[in-house]
């Protein structure tokens, strides 16, 4: 293999990179949330979480940690100027009335048409529900997907039609992998970037759908 995988934080810092100034934007459990340490500081990006917090910032510092500030993760967050709390409906209503720019998800599955498929039950130590997820994928006005190309078990993320629970139709706008970046558009799934050294004939071998080539390397 002569390339190297980008890590969970090179992907948050890359997606970081596209997210315009004065954007209102929700990021999603897990990998989404790393977003947040990554922001340029030039940028005015309003960051909303679906427990009913927003304009908040990056993680603090170890030992400042304030118990009442955390996000929908239950992850620790700072506030920055004029962030505010409300109460979870109005959060909804937030998300439900078109009110978020960019929603960043993350992803057991993509269909080519756009299928988001985030969610599973069964686990003991699973989310035990769809959550937030299913509003944000319809009520955002973009969808970025940020996850592995495949699974551990070399299993395509990317593919032709969900096999998991699905999320939301037609709703992925864009998808970060740690290959490649695929915007999802009517005429197939176009890949704009993808890692140095990595051809695009292997890249297609590791995806479960038909890929377009529009390439740049990352």
């Amino acid at each position: 293999m002569s390339y190297q995988k980008l890590s969970r934080d090179q992907i948050a810092q890359r997606v970081a990179q596209d997210i315009p100034d004065g954007a209102y934007v929700n990021l999603g459990i897990g990998l989404p949330t790393k977003i947040a340490s990554y922001l340029p500081s030039d940028k005015d990006v309003f960051l909303h979480s679906e427990n009913g917090v927003l304009a908040f910032g990056p993680p603090p510092n170890k030992g400042e940690e304030d118990p009442e500030l955390i996000n929908a993760g239950k992850e620790f967050v700072t506030m920055l100027p004029g962030g505010v709390f409300f109460h979870h409906g109005d959060s909804f209503a937030m998300m439900r009335g078109g009110h978020i720019d960019i929603a960043v998800l993350g992803a057991f599955q993509v269909a080519e048409n756009g299928d988001l498929a985030n969610w599973h039950t069964g686990a003991s130590d699973a989310i035990p529900a769809v959550g937030g997820a299913m509003d944000l994928a319809v009520g955002a006005k973009k969808v970025f997907v940020t996850t592995d190309h495949v699974t551990k078990q070399g299993e395509p993320k990317i593919v032709k039609e969900l096999t998991y629970p699905l999320t939301g139709k037609c709703c992925v706008d864009r998808i970060y992998t740690d290959l490649c970046i695929i915007d999802v558009t009517a005429t197939g799934l176009k890949v704009i970037e993808k890692l140095e050294g990595l051809s695009f004939e292997e890249l297609q071998t590791l995806t479960g759908a038909m890929l377009v080539d529009a390439t740049e390397s990352l």
